[in-house]
């Protein structure tokens, strides 16, 4: 499981040192791709082949769906970790998500997140006061 806040620095040929509680999880291959709120997801090779799985699951008729897949699906990028644990950003993901040197690496389970720095604390103190006055169940059954 993928868990905390990491803030390693993306080098000047777009590479990111994987931390290191991350990398019995994603050390032997990733895939990165496009999320929500402009940020990337990155999935262990086998955690994006589930995901791929319930993607193909989903009706060609429906035009969100194919909306969904096809973003998701035309920005991934499969990428092995190199001998120092970093792992290349395409430039076109780079440029999506708006990174720069300064980078938030977030653990959300069976997933990470790469936020440029300055869009993870503005998305994190917009959202902070909403998550600590949560008066109602968001996931059912989990509290």
């Amino acid at each position: 499981m993928l868990l905390g806040t990491h803030t390693p620095k993306l080098d000047d040929k777009g590479r990111v040192i994987l931390p290191a509680k991350f990398r019995d999880d994603l050390g032997k291959g990733v895939v990165v791709t496009r999320g929500q709120e402009r940020c990337l997801y990155v999935f262990s090779t086998a955690e994006f082949e589930r995901v791929h799985e319930r993607i193909r699951e989903a009706p060609l008729s429906n035009k969100q769906a194919r909306d969904f897949m096809r973003m998701f699906l035309a920005g991934a990028s499969a990428e092995t970790p190199d001998g120092q644990n970093r792992i290349t950003i395409p430039p076109q993901l780079r440029q999506y998500a708006g990174l720069d040197r300064e980078l938030v690496v977030t653990g959300v389970g069976a997933h990470a997140e790469i936020w440029n720095a300055d869009a993870w604390n503005a998305y994190a103190e917009e959202n902070e006061s909403g998550y600590a006055e949560l008066e109602q169940e968001v996931i059912p059954g989990l509290f």
